[in-house]
């Protein structure tokens, strides 16, 4: 009973189901009991939305660290250069898009949305890649690659466009540089376990970040480099069996768990609302996640072999127009994205709306694979 009860367990964690588990309760609660739910969610947005996401944007954060470490997949960068050309193509032209319609449709409210649609969530893209070309296709490193990248650029946006209060440069600048010398000190002294880093540098990173105006959620970001690891192995985003050695990778894996339960959280939290309450914002960030995704990726793509970059050894043009649509699952980022862009309030829940219904691209990602016979759909 007990070794079924951890099978399942890890069934739910490997496959990212507790999010969109608590995507559906805050749906059902939302329209079913509005008030009680705006209570909750009131009341447990900041410890889960400014803390708790912390743990989420750490694991992105390392993945990009032993992404880049030598012998990681994005180093030299050279060679990762056409996934991380797709990245910026599937997030400059979903931005055009929706504000190109924002500004066709007259909705200048709806202006500060623009990066909801530039996101792509790692976990259920990878899931929907893997399950349309199996584990050995290329194309299934490719879109990891392009969500790293993708991630990394994210974290920018974030930091750069969506701060929570006004903006105090000083505070932070005074503040930051002692969680980072703190933590480079723990490395110097050969410190090997991960909580010197994250209890003391994560926590006075966290008072930089929230009091100089900047999201806090992003406080481990700048820490997360300075915790000893090795570089990426090979295998990408696939469960090992023994953990890695590494503090970095005894850090992933003791917080695994708990960003699963923030993630079920982070969606019982953010993930209601009214379904009266769709409206142009959430069909503007739809069509821009599922139209300009593919189109940005797949020009950028080739725009990117046209100037020498080179592709993955049997990766198809067919294969990248496929790889885009499952990139067009935004998600969680774009909730995130969504409640930093906007308050409480009629475009808070048409632009959320637009990240849930993001998961479209899913059976889209398998009709064009099935359209243009790529992957598990590929002509005998």
């Amino acid at each position: 009973m007990r070794t079924s009860s951890r099978h399942f367990a890890a069934l739910i964690v490997s496959n990212s189901l507790l999010l969109p588990t608590g995507v559906i309760t805050a749906l059902v609660w939302a329209n079913v009991a509005p008030h009680s739910y705006v209570s909750f969610a009131d009341k447990a947005r900041f410890l889960v939305n400014d803390v708790g996401m912390m743990l989420f944007f750490a694991l992105a954060a390392k993945e990009i660290v032993e992404a880049t470490a030598p012998h990681g997949a994005l180093h030299p960068l050279s060679k990762a250069a056409t996934p991380v050309a797709a990245a910026i193509g599937g997030m400059v032209v979903p931005a055009a898009i929706y504000l190109g319609v924002v500004r066709a449709m007259a909705l200048p409210e709806l202006h500060r949305g623009w990066a909801v649609p530039t996101a792509t969530d790692i976990a259920f893209s990878f899931l929907v890649a893997r399950w349309l070309f199996g584990r050995n296709h290329p194309a299934v490193p490719f879109l990891l690659l392009l969500a790293i990248a993708d991630d990394a650029f994210g974290l920018v946006v974030l930091a750069l466009f969506y701060p929570t209060d006004v903006v105090r440069p000083l505070v932070f600048i005074g503040i930051l540089p002692v969680a980072l010398g703190l933590c480079w000190m723990f490395r110097r002294m050969h410190v090997m376990h991960y909580g010197p880093y994250i209890a003391v540098g994560g926590a006075i990173s966290w008072v930089g970040f929230f009091n100089g105006g900047l999201h806090p959620a992003l406080a481990l970001v700048p820490v997360v480099p300075f915790i000893p690891h090795a570089a990426r192995d090979e295998a990408m985003f696939e469960e090992s069996v023994v953990p890695g050695r590494d503090p970095l990778s005894r850090f992933e894996h003791a917080v695994k768990m708990p960003t699963e339960v923030v993630l079920l959280l982070f969606g019982l939290v953010n993930g209601g609302v009214a379904m009266r309450q769709i409206g142009a914002g959430t069909w503007i960030v739809v069509a821009a996640l599922v139209v300009g995704k593919p189109l940005g990726i797949a020009v950028a793509t080739f725009a990117g072999s046209a100037f020498g970059a080179r592709r993955a050894t049997g990766l198809t043009p067919r294969d990248v127009l496929v790889i885009g649509c499952a990139a067009g699952i935004g998600f969680t980022v774009a909730l995130f994205f969504a409640t930093a862009a906007f308050p409480n309030g009629d475009l808070l829940d048409q632009t959320k709306m637009g990240a849930l219904l993001s998961l479209s691209a899913a059976p889209i990602a398998t009709l064009a694979a099935m359209m243009l016979r790529v992957g598990r759909f590929a002509r005998s």
